[in-house]
């Protein structure tokens, strides 16, 4: 019998849930169990000892180590270039996930785009019983909520853990004798489907919020697993519970209600009428109590695993797929030939700064070695224009915050204090984003560029400490100034954002003239030559009310719009941060 077997439940209850070093013990036993079915495990723990116990576990697993880095070659297999030139015909190497068995990346939250997708197919071939199907354990060492495995992997993998509220003094091994491990695997293969378990377990993903179809069958994996590990002949509502634990929890969108509450208030449902007379006996063994279990039970037993800050897990969560759906914030991607990210080389000949890619050109030129035989000289490979390959490079320009202030009217100071910290706290994280910042502030009868693009804090503090404010508000001439500048920014390679901050009373136009309808009309025509040189804009309105005309302003910006009357430092820093990573 399992050291995780359950004692004796009563009818209608859920058993009490295991502690934290339990449930990972368990987790990495089931998966030690039916590694196909469960598709693998989302570890999300720094390196340290703890983790390396629980990848330790995983050992009768034998998983192949990848890198995000990985190359297609060496995933799918491809030519074997030194075979291929010894042996003067194609030679074809076999790739890791040919071989199939479990597989664990490092570094997981820095997977590319690209990886995710190749391995979601890889995880998706075979049936979930097939023992050849790949099975990924993800190492997780995100310290943020955006920094976490792509959504594409996520969905795939049965099993999340989390050791951040663990120490080393609140674990203990993980011993997965193989023949228990042989025994289970057999018993996994011959147990019967339970009726009505799937059923269940799609009803408590629905209230649970759990809109993936995936985590209903990876579910019932899990609790097919459990029943195998603990000896049980047929899929239990303790296995179902389980499942519901460790599959659901880390999904669930929806915060259940305290469902203990509320059985306490409501009076107990009246009894089932008996069945009548007539009613053949199969059909009243078909509605037995455990055939029956409500999904309620299995919300509960999820409920009872979710993490502590669920809510705001669940709003970085969010705010992460926001980010990976829209873009990661960075500035333009640009092909070139020196450096940055490598790409996959292309045909081409060198000259203008282009390299040649000796591996992919010797791979263009090996397959024809054969039939070139009459233009080797000395046995030397013929290699042909066609077969040169160049390298290619993609690189991100710079990105560049331009702020431009609205110093004007009674509320300038205010304003401009809350400018002044919005700013020094998007310099402070410019460093790991590498985002310049630039001011334009406007009041009286101009605009003027106050700080210029940089990531100094310190010249940052020292220009916006003495700024003035009060006076007219020439909005036309700050937007002008910033579209100076979004010019200027981009001639030197970098992707400028504007974001203005006002409150749309615009009431001096470019002639200094103090005209509202003037000032509106050049205001417009201004947002109009930003919105042509395709610069990305957003408008913050801080007035009391709502400005209909800020909406207007950014329309013809091709913008966005804020609405944010008061702000704080912190909330004009986070809100930006959210609307111009998207």
């Amino acid at each position: 019998m399992s050291p995780f077997d359950d004692t004796a439940t009563p009818p209608g209850r859920r058993p009490a849930p295991p502690a934290p070093w339990d449930r990972v013990a368990l987790a990495l036993t089931l998966l030690a169990v039916n590694p196909g079915g469960l598709g693998g495990l989302w570890l999300r723990a720094r390196a340290c000892p703890l983790r390396d116990r629980v990848t330790g576990a995983l050992a009768p697993l034998a998983p192949r180590r990848l890198h995000p880095a990985i190359d297609d070659g060496a995933l799918f297999g491809g030519l074997d270039l030194g075979a291929t030139l010894a042996e003067g015909r194609p030679v074809h190497g076999t790739g890791l996930l040919a071989q199939g068995g479990a597989f664990t990346l490092t570094m997981a939250e820095r997977c590319p785009p690209g990886l995710a997708a190749r391995l979601s197919q890889a995880l998706d071939a075979g049936l979930p019983g097939d023992p050849a199907r790949p099975c990924l354990i993800a190492l997780d060492e995100g310290a943020n909520a955006d920094e976490c495995l792509p959504p594409a992997l996520a969905d795939r993998l049965g099993l999340f853990l989390s050791l951040d509220a663990m120490g080393w003094g609140d674990s203990a091994p993980v011993v997965l004798a193989p023949g228990a491990l042989a025994e289970a695997r057999a018993r996994l293969a011959a147990l019967p489907h339970r009726d009505g378990a799937l059923d269940t377990l799609v009803r408590a993903a629905a209230l649970l919020g759990i809109h993936s179809a995936r985590a209903p069958i990876l579910a019932l994996a899990c609790a097919r697993a459990a029943a195998a590990w603990r000896g049980h002949d047929s899929v239990t509502d303790d296995d179902l519970n389980t499942a519901a634990e460790l599959v659901y929890a880390h999904r669930a969108t929806i915060l259940p209600q305290d469902q203990a509450t509320e059985d306490q208030t409501e009076p107990p449902p009246p009894p089932a009428p008996p069945p009548p007379a007539d009613q053949a006996p199969e059909d009243t063994d078909s509605q037995t109590p455990q055939d029956a279990l409500p999904a309620e039970i299995l919300v509960e037993a999820a409920r009872a695993a979710l993490p502590p800050d669920l809510l705001a897990r669940l709003e970085g969560a969010r705010a992460a797929r926001i980010l990976r759906a829209r873009g990661s914030g960075a500035g333009a991607a640009r092909r070139v030939n020196s450096r940055g990210r490598p790409l996959p080389a292309r045909p081409g000949l060198p000259g203008g700064g282009k390299r040649i890619d000796l591996v992919a050109t010797l791979r263009a030129a090996a397959p024809w070695q054969g039939v070139r035989a009459a233009l080797q000289r000395h046995g030397r490979l013929a290699i042909l224009p066609g077969d040169l390959r160049i390298r290619r490079y993609e690189e991100r320009a710079d990105r560049v915050l331009i702020f431009v202030v609205d110093a004007s009217g009674s509320q300038a100071v205010a304003r401009l204090a809350e400018a002044k910290g919005a700013v020094e706290l998007l310099l402070a994280a410019a460093y790991a984003r590498r985002d310049h910042v630039a001011l334009v502030t406007f009041r009286g009868t101009a605009a003027e560029l106050t700080l210029p693009p940089t990531r100094s804090l310190v010249q940052a503090k020292r220009r916006l400490a003495g700024l003035p404010g009060g006076g007219g508000t020439p909005l036309a001439a700050g937007l002008q100034v910033a579209g100076e500048a979004a010019v200027m920014a981009r001639a030197r390679g970098m992707t400028p954002i504007i974001a203005l901050l006002t409150d749309g009373r615009a009431n001096i136009a470019l002639d200094g003239s103090a005209a509202r309808g003037p000032a509106t009309e050049d205001a417009t025509r201004a947002a109009r030559a930003i919105a042509a040189t395709g610069t990305r804009a957003l408008v913050i309105d801080t007035g009391t009310r709502p400005q209909p005309a800020l909406n207007a302003l950014a329309a013809a910006m091709g913008g966005e719009s804020l609405v944010l009357p008061r702000a704080r430092a912190a909330q004009l820093s986070a809100a930006l941060g959210a609307a111009l990573d998207t």
